[in-house]
């Protein structure tokens, strides 16, 4: 019996989303801190732009690479360059001109995360049977976020009764051990050819792959309308990360308050992941209509969210100086900027969810998806390079309008798939 739940899918997926709790789940409570918790931004935007530079390459790659190593290896590898990400802001701490070594280390975690992110979009939009995705999707948000959470709660606690405008060492510490713990969680998983669906049917027919084959499949990605239809929306949906966290939060809230907000920024995540998934696997509407009452819901949603964040902007162009800025305790002051940073945590999820449901509606074949979820991360990162460079050369006036842009410039496509 212990066997059979073992191989399950859910089983399965809720590992794979562990492993992202401790790994990418504590990579975002880093970024989501603004400036990977230091006072000047720059060393983390030239990281990121880095990271997401060599994720474009190995996101496409991804899908390849683990049909050919297989999921558990290629995630137990790729988990510990998250540790050495965080690692290297202990670094910075005490070389703070000398950004190298963290730059450094975010090229490298693009090659491992882009693999990551592959063998987990196959798992999660393989795995389940096809009127279960949302759902299985959610559950993976959910367990993902909570590590989002987790990440908000120690730099919040740590530096409650700091005065420091960065991180202590012990939060990039703490990042590191539960990093290398999630990259050794990897092993744990099962070879897709194990695994079976609720319905007791394999998730995979066994089939064989080589290095020539995959790489024929990887160019096809480019030649296929469906995926170059897919352009715009992967593209946009990293890219506003960096404006969120550099200038809703990084830019108005002190030290601690950063952490505090992101602890509901994950949170609300996980409340976003599980609305939609109700309304995407729901059995009173066609596949296509749930598909088009969820596209309208999150390009309503967002409009409104970069509505707020003008608002936000025409109040404080250039943020608040250091000395100034905002503490959650300061609840008349503080409280609508907030809820409006908790509010882009629910968007990100829509957003993300929707992505990846339409993304498995495409096909139920494991080796196609892994190939699709890497196309996806890669297309995501290559925004996201752009994104981060960009808070680097440009005013945040001009990142809000490209933000604001790219949400409505990729709808059309997103309907059209």
């Amino acid at each position: 019996m212990f066997g059979i739940r073992y191989y399950s899918a859910m089983t399965q997926v809720v590992l794979v989303g562990f492993v992202c709790f401790l790994c990418p789940g504590m990579f975002n409570a880093v970024n989501g801190l603004g400036g990977g918790g230091q006072m000047d931004a720059t060393a983390g935007n030239n990281a990121n732009t880095a990271l997401y530079s060599t994720f474009v390459v190995f996101g496409v790659l991804g899908g390849a690479i683990v049909n050919l190593c297989g999921v558990r290896y290629t995630i137990f590898g790729s988990g510990f360059m998250y540790a050495l990400y965080s690692a290297s802001y202990i670094f910075l701490n005490h070389h703070p001109t000398n950004a190298s070594f963290t730059i450094a280390a975010g090229a490298l975690l693009g090659v491992g995360a882009g693999i990551l992110w592959a063998a987990q979009g196959m798992i999660m939009v393989s795995y389940p049977r096809e009127e279960e995705k949302a759902k299985y999707i959610a559950v993976f948000w959910v367990i993902f976020n909570l590590g989002g959470m987790l990440g908000g709660i120690l730099p919040f606690a740590i530096n409650y009764n700091s005065t420091q405008t960065k991180n202590a060492d012990g939060v990039y510490i703490a990042f590191v051990v539960l990093e290398c713990l999630g990259a050794c969680l990897g092993l744990a998983l099962a070879p897709p050819s194990k695994v079976t669906r609720s319905d007791g049917s394999s998730v995979v027919l066994v089939k064989y792959t080589n290095v020539g084959r995959e790489a024929i499949e990887v160019i096809k990605l480019f030649l296929n309308p469906k995926m170059l239809g897919l352009l715009p929306m992967c593209f946009t949906s990293n890219f506003f990360y960096t404006y969120q966290f550099n200038h809703l939060n990084g830019a108005l809230f002190n030290m601690r308050t950063r952490g505090f907000n992101n602890i509901f920024y994950w949170g609300f995540q996980m409340l976003g992941a599980f609305g939609i998934s109700k309304l995407l696997d729901s059995k009173r509407f066609s596949r296509r209509r749930r598909g088009f009452i969820a596209f309208v819901l999150v390009f309503v949603f967002f409009n409104a969210l970069w509505g707020g964040a003008l608002g936000v902007y025409l109040k404080y162009p250039a943020g608040l100086p250091e000395a100034d800025r905002m503490d959650f305790k300061e609840s008349k002051r503080a409280s609508g900027y907030i809820i409006l940073y908790m509010l882009c945590g629910i968007g990100d999820a829509l957003y993300q969810s929707l992505a990846y449901w339409i993304i498995g509606a495409l096909s139920n074949d494991n080796q196609k998806l892994s190939r699709y979820a890497g196309f996806y991360k890669g297309m995501q990162s290559f925004g996201a390079a752009i994104a981060w460079q960009l808070d680097v050369k440009v005013v945040p006036r001009n990142q809000l309008i490209a933000n604001w842009v790219l949400i409505v410039a990729s709808a059309p496509f997103m309907l059209y798939v």
